[in-house]
């Protein structure tokens, strides 16, 4: 049962990071490299402020406008600089190693003891059952916020600059700034799993973030591939499915793990789940 309970929170932890690839890849087609340096600034900004015992209605805003900002400077650099989106992103998440360092101090942070968002309700007796709670409400809000947004006007307007720029340029649309909006959503999103993860594994590390990206990756990939499967046309139904890609991709590492496969060969383990739901929609000649 314990195992099980582990699998839902890293992947309902996992959702935020889901939501904001999605937003950035499948939304508006940008391979977006700064990820991994937004999340893991979610996580140092959450440990830093949680040892200063900076409150918890604090904590979140400011972790949600760092990994804003984040992504607010990749998309500057694309759009004004005319620069590639993959060389902006890897420029700012180089540029956040050193960041984060600072921000954190040392290596690695440890948290345990400290109050924090799972400490803040006792609905039942068992942390994990108790924390799995709490991350259910906390994510179905995420959720509904991103779907009630992406069906307003601007969230149309945001899918439709994706689909096809030129057209929505002609409309009188700037493009630029629904780029730049986006992508702050995205690694605001991805900074907000940062933030969780922290807390549920009790302590913050600098190393934290280092190929993240693959994780998104591989739980939208899931997602878009049952999209595609049962052609589904419901923004709220796609956001259910991108959070039900990350659940199940936490479950295939998991049980990976259980089986004994050594721990070091994790992520070669990753790259070739990864590898295989992407290559098997073009095998099979339905293209994600």
């Amino acid at each position: 049962m314990e195992f099980y309970l582990t699998v839902l929170l890293q992947g309902f932890c996992f959702a935020g990071l889901a939501f904001g690839i999605y937003i950035s890849m499948k939304i508006f087609n940008i391979p977006d490299i700064t990820t991994d340096g937004s999340y893991t600034l979610g996580g140092v900004v959450t440990g830093a402020m949680m040892v200063h015992h900076q409150p918890g209605y604090l904590i979140l805003p400011v972790v949600i406008f760092a990994g804003a900002i984040a992504g607010a400077l990749t998309g500057l650099i694309h759009t004004k600089l005319k620069i590639n989106a993959l060389l902006a992103g890897i420029l700012v998440m180089t540029a956040l190693y050193s960041v984060n360092l600072t921000i954190l101090g040392r290596s690695n942070l440890p948290l345990l003891n400290l109050p924090g968002l799972f400490t803040m309700l006792n609905i039942v007796k068992d942390v994990n059952q108790n924390s799995l709670i709490i991350l259910i409400g906390f994510v179905l809000i995420i959720t509904f916020i991103i779907g009630y947004l992406l069906k307003t006007d601007f969230g149309i307007a945001m899918r439709a600059t994706g689909n096809s720029e030129a057209m929505v340029r002609a409309l009188g649309v700037n493009t630029d700034n629904m780029k730049i909006t986006g992508l702050a959503m995205a690694n605001a999103l991805t900074a907000l799993s940062g933030y969780l993860v922290v807390q549920q594994q009790g302590f913050a590390d600098i190393s934290m973030g280092i190929g993240i990206v693959i994780i998104g990756l591989g739980s939208v990939i899931i997602a878009e591939t049952i999209i595609n499967w049962l052609q589904v046309t419901s923004v709220w139904l796609s956001l259910i499915l991108v959070l039900s890609g990350a659940i199940i991709f936490q479950s295939v590492l998991a049980f990976t793990l259980n089986i004994g496969v050594d721990p070091n060969l994790l992520k070669l383990v990753t790259a070739l789940f990864v590898l295989i739901i992407v290559g098997i929609p073009r095998l099979t000649g339905r293209q994600i």
